[in-house]
């Protein structure tokens, strides 16, 4: 079963939770965070480079002296103060009427080095390198990470009770998504939480955030080897996450643009997707997926519906199945040429939340040549290929809305 514990959080006073809470660190570029960030906003310690003129590269020392000395500055002025006893919080988020309850915890490293903090996805060791740097330069958890498990009644129904109470943080984001935070100071109601967790959920699955855990575990490892007085009891093994109950959690579609049909003219692009697809052309209003294995292309001005042919997936493998491989694998890779996700500068990936509007955008402005937009993966698919030890393909799933960064901050001592 996993880990966990409540912690005693750094966070907003009440009357400032809107001015420092932020997106988190990789939905902005900084150039936009720039333009974002008021004077208290938490993006001066996520994204220091924005405190100089010109904007610095994320990954100058100066940068990382200037997180450092922000995040201390916000907590001498008192615009983050650390609750009094270890607590659990709940955070809730409402999307387009929908609202999803998660637990604010710390989670153990040894359940991620022991596969029970579960991954879909390959993480890059230089962007672990850099989350590690922040970790172990602020001794914190600046954000959390974002976890899904499987359904616990028990759960669920302590959570509706604690939300029947006035919340500490109640607001709505830049793009009308809620957030609403409650401590969860009963003493009884958190040993309970701690006991269901710690005996009853088998495995947390990394949502959003592979990055984040892979290095605060890391982060964890080092401070294990560097005490020779290590007694598994330190705040280090610990880390911060949300976890939210997989039923209330959906992921949107995230989806492809690429910049040109690898010398193929239309007319012979079409012909080569024929030979896998069914290929309709539905005419210039945007064209929605509606179903597995149906794809909608956008090409000089017109949509197409794709529909793959028998034989070009396998239902029977948590991969195979998955409509990124069908389009990695006969799409983007044999018609296109493009063969590694991550390091292609042909291919670019718009998340779902921009609606596929921006797909139509990003080609009418000759930028790009064609877009793909597919249809989302379920949470049982996510899970089904976690519990398999299995890997998604790159830039496969999406999670809106994303964690607001600054409700609270877990640090290391």
């Amino acid at each position: 079963m996993v880990q966990v514990k409540p912690f005693a959080a750094i966070r907003p006073q009440k009357e400032l939770v809107t001015e420092i809470a932020a997106p988190p660190y990789d939905v902005l570029d900084s150039a936009e965070a720039k333009d974002m960030a008021g004077e208290k906003s938490l993006l001066h310690i996520t994204k220091p480079e924005i405190d100089f003129d010109p904007i610095l590269p994320d990954h100058d020392k100066k940068v990382y002296d200037q997180a450092v000395s922000n995040f201390q500055k916000w907590q001498k002025k008192g615009w983050l103060v650390q609750d009094e006893k270890p607590c659990y919080y709940v955070y809730a988020q409402t999307m387009n009427q929908k609202t999803q309850y998660g637990l604010v915890l710390c989670a153990h490293t040894d359940d991620y080095a022991n596969e029970k903090i579960k991954k879909h996805e390959l993480t890059r060791k230089d962007k672990e390198e850099d989350r590690m740097i922040h970790v172990r330069i602020q001794n914190a958890n600046i954000e959390p990470v974002f976890f899904a498990y499987k359904d616990k009644e028990e759960i669920n129904e302590i959570v509706a009770k604690v939300t029947q109470a006035e919340p500490e943080y109640n607001f709505t984001d830049e793009n009308h998504f809620g957030h609403t935070f409650w401590p969860i100071t009963c003493q009884e109601t958190i040993d309970r939480i701690t006991s269901i967790f710690n005996n009853e959920v088998d495995s947390f699955y990394v949502a959003d955030g592979h990055h984040r855990t892979a290095a605060a575990a890391r982060v964890g490892a080092e401070k294990k080897a560097a005490n020779p007085g290590h007694t598994g009891k330190e705040e280090y093994n610990w880390f911060m996450a949300v976890c939210f109950p997989e039923s209330q959690l959906q992921i949107i579609d995230y989806n492809r643009v690429v910049k040109d049909l690898n010398g193929h003219s239309t007319e012979e692009f079409l012909q080569l997707l024929a030979k896998d697809f069914i290929v309709k052309e539905t005419g210039e209003e945007i064209y929605h997926p509606d179903r597995l294995h149906n794809f909608a292309m956008y090409l000089e001005g017109k949509w197409y519906s794709l529909d793959a042919l028998p034989g070009r997936y396998d239902d029977n493998d948590p991969i195979g199945v998955l409509d990124v491989t069908i389009l990695s694998g006969i799409v983007l890779d044999r018609i296109l040429g493009i063969t590694d996700l991550r390091t292609d500068q042909r291919i670019d990936f718009v998340g779902g939340i921009r609606g596929l509007e921006e797909l139509k955008r990003r080609v009418d402005s000759g930028n790009m040549r064609v877009a793909f937009a597919l249809y989302p993966v379920s949470m049982e698919q996510l899970i089904n290929i976690a519990d398999s030890g299995k890997i998604m393909p790159p830039k496969t799933t999406w999670f809106e809305p994303k964690l607001r960064s600054g409700l609270a901050i877990h640090k290391l001592d």
